[in-house]
């Protein structure tokens, strides 16, 4: 019988002969990475770690530019992955759903995505990838999709026995099956009836009106007052609710103020300068004063915030020796938070005066619009008609760049004169004689001021930064003008020179083509604007012209607008014009009248600025009206001035900070 311990001995032996006899295979193995086998010896085998890439960034996703809410909408995306992986998709609809990973899919085939949106408006589609090892791309450039559907709103309510109220449909297809809920808090044993309406269909464009019949106790007294909150609802519609205010006995209702039940307004503070009052207030979106400054003087006519709290104002002091009208100046002042002032500025003689409005630049320069001084012989030398010369003098406008020195003065480093930059066909012994619709760079002297010495009457003034561009409201030529800011004072003489070689010649020009001889009296857009400006980056609109447009003398009726339009500018700041044609745009990509028009008609005076969320901050400036409106026209926030009296409570613009504006720290 063998020894047992022999035998394990023997075992041991063999398998270690055999361990030695054998070939070696070594194995690295990065669980992090992909493997990739490489092979080096016959006898050695090596897995190595593979460069993983991601998908290369999605192509903009391709469907319909335009639905209805409520309906489905397809796109279509690929992309191409560098390892040949298979991807995943992620799509963001721009209506704060929450999507999800979906795949895998080939790299490199089609893939559609189908969704569902339930409101009106505009929104944004677009994609991003990732393969197998969660390596994402870029998003891909986004698209935008409009979708038409009903918008519920409420209209006009009033008191009564019980209240009346009004349901419109502001949207662009029908709302069915509509109900409206009615609730009512405070006061004592409150009861409405019905508590829920049930309106089968309201048609696009359409309203009904509705009785609600109310019974209880709310003096306002021993409780706070009633208030009932109405709220539409309709399947795949946009809707907003109000709550009313009101007072209560037994059946008798009387309204006494309303609000919408979501606040779309933008929260910040307004900036803004009663025309006859030497004060500026700064106001938050309750109408609370909090903060005021005092001049000496009363302002002509614009004011500004500066993001390190200073205030920058226009005045008038009293007396022009040759000057007179519609915002007249002559001062610009520049006071600290506390209303100290630091600075100022007079140009106001018999030759010159400023008015208006200002612009500060990132230099920390001041632009000015100011009038200077012609007469009948220097209008007759540039081919004015003599017998268009009205009081024998005229007042063309220029601007002026001042650099401030010390407490007092400046220096003026830039200047432009619109007399530089003129053309006429009536008298062709003059040099500037010459076919006027063949040169709408240069303005036509004999156009308009059969009335005024103020011939053209500028009233705003803006500045592009990036394109180094002025841009100015022309009132009695109902046109807005751009002009070249990079030229030396030399250069803005000519027609030469500048970025984009013209001088100081317009570089674009929209409102009225009649003022260059082209088109006629129906192509004519802007009547007695003011206030242009270029809607600022990354605000909804960037780098289009708003516009308050007053309305006067309109051909179907003397009311006000506020026009968003979109410059034909090309990406180097040039603008283009068919041969023979006035310059586009032909119409406003946005626009907002009232809703009875004749409601705003505001025959001078006002302004209109973008706001970051998208809405339009406006001034009713004879009325004294500040309103909000949302980019569907709708009236969120609303206050009239009663400074110094209810009578006397003209404004010329106002503006609107947020409260995240340097100029704002010291509140």
């Amino acid at each position: 019988m063998e020894d047992p311990f022999t035998v394990k001995r023997c075992t041991v032996l063999f398998i270690f002969l055999l361990f030695l006899c054998a070939d070696l295979t070594s194995v690295h193995l990065n669980t992090t990475e992909p493997l990739q086998a490489t092979r080096t010896d016959p006898a050695v085998r090596h897995l190595e770690p593979k460069e993983n890439h991601a998908p290369e960034t999605p192509q903009q996703p391709q469907g319909p530019s335009e639905g209805n809410a409520g309906e489905d909408c397809t796109f279509l995306t690929y992309t191409i992955d560098p390892d040949g992986d298979s991807v995943y998709y992620f799509f963001d609809w721009g209506d704060s759903t929450e999507d999800n990973w979906v795949g895998p899919f080939d790299s490199g085939a089609p893939v559609n995505r189908t969704h569902l949106w339930h409101e009106r408006g505009i929104y944004t589609v677009k994609v991003k990838a990732k393969d197998m090892f969660d390596a994402e791309s870029n998003w891909s450039e986004s698209v935008s999709v409009t979708l038409a559907g009903p918008y519920l709103t409420l209209g006009r309510i009033s008191g009564g026995l019980g209240l009346t109220i009004e349901i419109k449909n502001i949207g662009e297809n029908d709302a069915k099956n509509v109900t409206v809920d009615i609730q009512t808090t405070k006061g004592f044993f409150i009861i409405s009836n019905p508590k829920q309406l049930q309106i089968e269909l309201i048609p696009a464009g359409g309203s009904i009106e509705r009785k609600i019949r109310l019974w209880g106790v709310g003096f306002g007294v021993l409780t706070d007052l009633p208030k009932v909150i109405l709220t539409a609802q309709a399947p795949d519609t946009k809707t907003r609710g109000k709550q009313v205010e009101v007072r209560l006995f037994g059946p008798l209702v009387k309204k006494l103020g309303e609000s919408w039940c979501a606040d779309e307004s933008y929260n910040g503070y307004t900036l803004y300068s009663p025309m006859v009052s030497p004060k500026t207030f700064l106001i938050n979106n309750s109408g609370g004063i909090v903060h005021s400054w005092e001049s000496v003087y009363k302002p002509a006519l614009s004011v500004y915030l500066l993001e390190n709290g200073d205030l920058l104002r226009t005045a008038f002091p009293g007396f022009s020796p040759e000057f007179w009208g519609g915002g007249i100046g002559g001062r610009v002042e520049r006071f600290d938070w506390n209303g100290t002032r630091l600075w100022y500025f007079e140009y106001s003689t018999d030759q010159y005066c400023l008015h208006h409005d200002i612009q500060m630049l990132p230099n920390g320069n001041i632009l000015m619009i100011a009038w200077e001084y012609k007469s009948t012989a220097d209008a007759i030398s540039k081919g004015r008609n003599p017998t268009t010369i009205p009081q024998g003098k005229l007042w063309p406008d220029h601007l002026i760049e001042v650099h401030p020195t010390n407490e007092s003065g400046g220096t003026i480093v830039w200047e432009w004169h619109l007399w530089d930059h003129l053309i006429q066909d009536f008298d062709q012994t003059k040099e500037n004689y010459g076919v006027v619709q063949d040169h709408p760079e240069l303005v036509d002297i004999n156009y308009g001021g059969r009335i005024l010495a103020d011939w053209t009457h500028m009233n705003s003034v803006d500045y592009n930064e990036e394109y180094d561009q002025i841009l100015v409201s022309v009132l009695l030529f109902d046109e807005i003008w751009v002009i070249d800011h990079s030229t030396t004072t030399e250069e803005a003489t000519g027609h030469t020179g500048g970025r984009y070689a013209k001088g100081g010649d317009l570089l674009y020009r929209w409102g009225n083509p009649l003022t260059y001889k082209m088109g006629d009296d129906t192509d004519r857009m802007l009547f007695n604007q003011h206030d242009a400006e270029w809607i600022r980056p990354g605000q909804p609109g960037s780098g289009n012209i708003l516009i308050f447009n007053n309305g006067l003398d309109r051909p179907n009726g003397d009311y006000s607008s506020v026009e968003e339009i979109t410059t034909p500018m090309e990406p180097d700041g040039t603008y283009t014009r068919q041969p023979g044609s006035a310059y586009e745009p032909t119409g406003s990509i946005w626009r907002y009248i009232a809703e009875q028009p004749t409601d705003f008609s505001a025959i001078n005076l006002g302004s209109a600025q973008r706001l970051p969320n998208g809405n339009t901050l406006i001034c009713d400036g004879p009325q004294g009206r500040f309103f909000e409106v949302t980019s569907e026209k709708e009236v969120v926030w609303e206050y009239e001035n009663q400074i110094p009296d209810p009578i006397d409570h003209h404004v010329f613009k106002i503006h609107r900070y947020g409260p995240e504006y340097p100029g704002l720290r010291f509140l």
